[in-house]
């Protein structure tokens, strides 16, 4: 069975004095999950409580098995005092990511600690309801193969593309035919409390945490896959706006130009500088007559994908390099317009295009020192990520733990 406390920690009408205890466990538990291990004294001077408080509320912790005693501290004098830290497997979590044609799911313990994963799942999202039947479907079978309680995994957060409300629960986008937040229908579904939150800011927060920063507090991270998205760090908390629809930079109105963008208006950024536009651009040169590897690869061009580009490019394919040129110049246009706003410390570019390496981010910093300030950009640090979509199944079990001991909020 799930410990009471990490039950009682979904229950929001608990107060008084049960409330100020479980205020403190998780405190100590957040305290745990961001530094590993501490001392009774340690965690007495960091909440400033007193140590007989410290020392009940660990031993409840631990009779509830959620803290481990790691034994004595290393030390040359004195009495060692005993080191805490999280029990690992008290409790799950589980992320899943949902990409246009896979789905990736990852689960972690209380520790981050990968417990089981599964990815490249063969998937199409359609906006109906059998498409969103489909993802319940492998995330039962995913549980069911688990040799774990299931009242032990203590949520599930499904990220979607397009405008997702996390603190509702609604999705503005996808699967968006029931009056209920559509994080009901999977819980449901699925018999475990679930949340849904926005791709890039799950991929975001994955590789916010993965170690990329070096003492960085305000970052930005940009998704360029098929569409562009955008993950805002400011003092080391996601940033989602009143709503929750932050970072919604692929439809900054940046071009002119008659392409209709898929949020229905013309010129946006996305249009001229993400993985659509990329392979809108190859196969109309193509069907000018343009030559490619591509052509002998493919019968049909309508079948040939963003990676594909991206092979052919490696492969030292001129139409492919060219056309990722202009797509790396393009959004070296937009992130210009990002540096002059935010004058952020790192820019990660992430998605599947930040795999053609050179060829995407050449032309980008060229666009950047071309249409930034330089007294502005020249303090901020570009990096490229290969992590993939795949990671923001983890950055989804991330922030479900995260959140629940209210590292981030």
């Amino acid at each position: 069975m799930a410990s009471s406390f990490l039950t009682d920690l979904h229950n929001a009408n608990i107060s008084g004095v049960a409330f100020k205890n479980i205020k403190l466990k998780k405190k100590i538990l957040a305290y745990f999950a961001t530094n590993e291990l501490g001392t009774i004294a340690e965690l007495s001077k960091e909440f400033n409580i007193s140590i007989p408080k410290i020392n009940e509320s660990i031993n409840e912790l631990m009779e509830e098995k959620l803290v481990k005693d790691y034994g004595k501290q290393s030390s040359n004098i004195g009495r060692r005092p005993n080191n805490y830290g999280l029990e690992a497997n008290s409790a799950f979590f589980i992320g899943v990511q949902v990409s246009h044609d896979f789905l990736s799911i990852a689960m972690i313990n209380m520790k981050k600690e990968l417990i089981a994963s599964k990815h490249d799942i063969p998937y199409t999202l359609e906006n109906n309801e059998q498409s969103l039947l489909d993802i319940c479907k492998e995330i039962k079978d995913f549980v069911a193969k688990l040799s774990i309680k299931k009242d032990k995994i203590l949520g599930v957060g499904i990220n979607l593309s397009g405008r997702i409300n996390y603190r509702t629960g609604y999705s503005y986008s996808y699967f968006n035919f029931y009056e209920d937040p559509l994080s009901n229908f999977f819980e449901h579904e699925l018999g475990i409390r679930t949340f849904l939150e926005n791709d890039t800011k799950a991929l975001s927060y994955g590789e916010f945490s993965s170690g990329v920063l070096n003492n960085e507090k305000d970052a930005l991270f940009v998704n360029v896959d098929n569409g562009i998205g955008l993950g805002i760090l400011i003092n080391n908390q996601l940033y989602y706006g009143k709503s929750g629809f932050s970072g919604e930079f692929g439809h900054i109105p940046m071009f002119d130009n008659d392409i209709i963008c898929k949020c229905g208006k013309k010129g946006c950024l996305e249009t001229e500088a993400s993985g659509y536009a990329l392979r809108r651009s190859v196969i109309a040169q193509l069907e000018k007559g343009a030559t490619s590897i591509l052509t002998k690869k493919f019968k049909e061009i309508e079948d040939i994908r963003l990676q594909d580009i991206i092979q052919a490019a490696k492969k030292d394919d001129n139409l492919s390099i060219e056309a990722i040129n202009q797509v790396g110049e393009n959004l070296g246009r937009g992130l210009a317009a990002l540096i002059n706003i935010f004058n952020p410390e790192l820019i990660i570019i992430g998605g599947i295009l930040a795999t053609s390496d050179e060829y995407l981010s050449l032309p980008l910093k060229n666009a950047i020192n071309k249409y930034s300030l330089s007294i502005v950009n020249k303090d901020t640090k570009i990096a490229m990520s290969s992590n993939g979509q795949k990671f923001a199944a983890m950055g989804a079990c991330l922030l479900l733990r995260d959140r629940l001991l209210e590292i981030t909020e």
